[in-house]
């Protein structure tokens, strides 16, 4: 059975980082942009992040482009504004694709996990998946869903 530890990113700074790195730890996996209509939701992110962290949950950003050409700037200027701008801390991921036969592995196996409703593609940026602290797919969220209304369900994942 494959988990989300099996897999591997190159993180925004260019090294390769395995997510059995994470394992123990819930997952948020998001697929960010910077120019988005949902960007704010990266202040959501980062005060999940920091209000769980201590208990286990990593949140991890992969900006995306296939969406309205949202996050054209490439990975030092996406890190450099999610930093200055929502004083994001979080793990950030080299840009990537999430749709097509380009999608970065992570992204095909997410998708085949938790398709959603009708075809599994990405619809837009800021879909989130919730991986336990095994490595399973638990839930798929809507792009259009704020960060603070999946507390409860990270919660429920959280060691008490």
């Amino acid at each position: 059975m494959t988990t989300a530890h099996e897999f591997t990113a190159t993180a925004i700074d260019g090294t390769d980082r395995s997510l059995a790195d994470y394992k123990g730890k819930v997952l948020l996996v998001v697929n960010t942009a910077t120019q988005c209509g949902l960007t704010p939701q990266l202040k959501g992110l980062e005060e999940l992040y920091a209000e769980y962290v201590d208990r286990g949950l990593v949140v991890l950003g992969f900006p995306c482009d296939q969406f309205g050409h949202q996050n054209p700037d490439g990975d030092e200027a996406t890190a450099a504004f999610c930093e200055k701008n929502y004083g994001v801390t979080f793990p950030l991921f080299s840009e990537i694709k999430v749709n097509g036969k380009d999608a970065h592995p992570l992204y095909k196996w997410l998708k085949e996990e938790k398709g959603g409703i009708g075809p599994s593609a990405i619809k837009w940026n800021f879909t989130k998946f919730l991986v336990d602290t095994d490595g399973n797919v638990v839930k798929r969220i809507s792009s259009a869903t704020t960060p603070d209304k999946i507390k409860a369900d990270i919660e429920k994942l959280l060691p008490a």
